[in-house]
């Protein structure tokens, strides 16, 4: 059979990984693809493949996810091209207009709508109206986790098959880091928004800077995988708190590479994920890889995700909490090993192109 898959998001962070993680497994199979990128990635090149009979045809597109052109007025050329293949498969849940061959989309959360004061209330309903358009077009949805799974279930009053897939780290993480010289840095990877816990763990930061200070006569500083300008927010109430800590204490990457980040990873005495809400959250992996400790918050998908994985769970929003288990592992960091062996975009590739080829013969 032939799949249409849209790419227009390979090389981002998030989404684009996701794609770029299973498209190699995806071209290794028996299928041909027509694979959709956006212009920014004409330089694109494909895998060496085994099978020289494959047929892979790659088109470039100008139009962006999620605008009035992709929704209605997506390129005639193309839109041809994807209604000449036998299935299209979207990593996310955008979907051009004029599509007539059964669709596959991922969800991966319903955030915007577990939590709307994020994109206020005209926001909310626009999301809110894709989601359910994806929902109505698609044969079937994927989703990363059994939480995202019943969020939208219950969000979107879903009755079309839920499948989940899981994410994954990209494939230069796979290899478990070692003999990386470790310093006083502490790590935090994330996008700068409410439910990624920024205020839960400034505020612990501040506690045990000074308690590293008073009791222990030593410093520590706070790596941001991200930039200050994005802690900007309508209260101000975030570049309040961190006016709190001296500025030496924290630093903020802005956008890095994978090799910088795995680097910073590695020598990092532990991370912190103190989400509030999450449809996966990959941080905690990448770093158990990166052989660093992780401390998470208690929340119903990282306790799903991480079940049985060596990290430290705090109180979820829970200050005190958490500044306690910093300090904790501070002083007794644990040797990580046996990590298991539960996510691989091998696993996902596998169960997404079974689930669109079970419908097609």
């Amino acid at each position: 059979m032939k799949i249409a898959v849209d790419c227009r998001m390979s090389k981002k962070s998030g989404i684009g990984a996701f794609i770029d993680g299973i498209l190699p497994y995806f071209l290794s199979s028996n299928n041909d693809f027509l694979l959709i990128f956006s212009n920014e990635n004409k330089d694109f090149s494909l895998p060496q493949l085994s099978n020289s009979e494959k047929k892979i045809e790659k088109v470039f597109c100008d139009t962006k996810i999620f605008t009035i052109k992709e929704l209605f007025n997506f390129p005639k050329e193309i839109v041809k091209k994807i209604n000449s293949c036998d299935a299209y498969f979207s990593p996310y849940f955008n979907i051009p207009s004029k599509i007539k061959i059964p669709v596959y989309t991922t969800i991966h959360d319903v955030v915007f709508l577990d939590i709307p004061s994020l994109a206020g209330k005209c926001g909310t309903l626009i999301r809110k109206m894709f989601y359910k358009y994806a929902v109505k077009k698609s044969k079937e949805i994927f989703t990363v986790s059994n939480f995202s799974k019943e969020r939208i279930i219950k969000n979107l009053n879903c009755k079309k098959n839920i499948n989940v897939v899981y994410s994954a780290l990209p494939e230069f993480f796979n290899e478990k880091s070692s003999n990386i010289q470790k310093d006083n840095s502490i790590i935090f990877i994330g996008n700068i928004k409410k439910h990624k816990g920024l205020s839960t763990l400034i505020l612990a930061f501040s506690k045990f800077l000074n308690i590293l200070q008073t009791d222990f006569k030593t410093e520590a500083k706070l790596i941001i995988v991200g930039s200050r300008e994005n802690f900007k927010t309508t209260d101000n109430s975030i570049e309040s708190l961190l006016k709190t800590i001296p500025k030496t204490a924290i630093d903020f990457t802005g956008n890095i590479s994978n090799s910088e980040l795995k680097e910073k990873l590695s020598k990092a005495k532990f991370l912190i994920q103190p989400s509030l809400y999450e449809g996966f959250g990959l941080p905690p992996l990448q770093a158990l890889y990166s052989n660093t400790n992780v401390i998470l918050s208690d929340i119903e998908v990282f306790k799903e995700i991480y079940e049985g994985f060596p990290v430290t769970f705090f109180k979820s929003e829970c200050v005190e909490d958490l500044t306690e288990k910093m300090i904790q592992m501070w002083n007794n960091p644990y040797e990580i090993k046996n990590i298991p062996e539960k996510y691989s975009f091998s696993k996902t590739a596998e169960k997404i192109l079974s689930k669109i080829e079970e419908n097609f013969f």
